[in-house]
């Protein structure tokens, strides 16, 4: 029996959109000093929807999956929408994470935030502070 779903294989064998985004409109790193994770997503933004999504991700298998589905899942969204993305949705949609591993979904939620939040500041775009809280690299069941 395995301790992975066939969607997190597959995610993590083909992960979608991976790539750095020439000239993008946002970027969020972050990083799990714990377990060595990074994960950075790159947008693309266009009339308040994000058009295009790209990340690059050095960790472990769960962390790579999970980067590929949080982008699959806000690829095409408004960034309203985008900021609704919780962990517990990206592993959902793995169909589920080891307990030990939930980290790398929660890392998936912080850095598509950090993303939208650079987008915000760089263009002066007033946000909701509470949507943005620091990044607690808690580990979230």
């Amino acid at each position: 029996m395995s301790l992975y779903s066939e969607k997190v294989m597959d995610h993590f064998r083909n992960p979608r959109n991976v790539g750095v985004i020439e000239n993008p409109d946002g970027v969020g790193e972050v990083g799990n000093m714990k377990c060595g994770d990074i994960m950075k997503i790159y947008l693309k933004i266009e009339n308040g929807i994000i058009a295009d999504v790209k990340f690059e991700t050095f960790g472990c298998g769960s962390a790579i999956a999970s980067s590929s589905m949080a982008t699959e899942l806000i690829k095409g969204k408004p960034l309203s929408e985008a900021l609704t993305l919780t962990n517990k949705a990206v592993a959902e949609a793995l169909d589920g994470l080891p307990a030990y591993k939930m980290h790398c979904s929660v890392l998936a939620e912080e850095a598509i935030r950090a993303a939208i939040k650079d987008y915000y500041d760089k263009n002066g775009i007033a946000y909701d502070p509470k949507d943005f809280p620091e990044h607690g690299h808690e580990e979230e069941a």
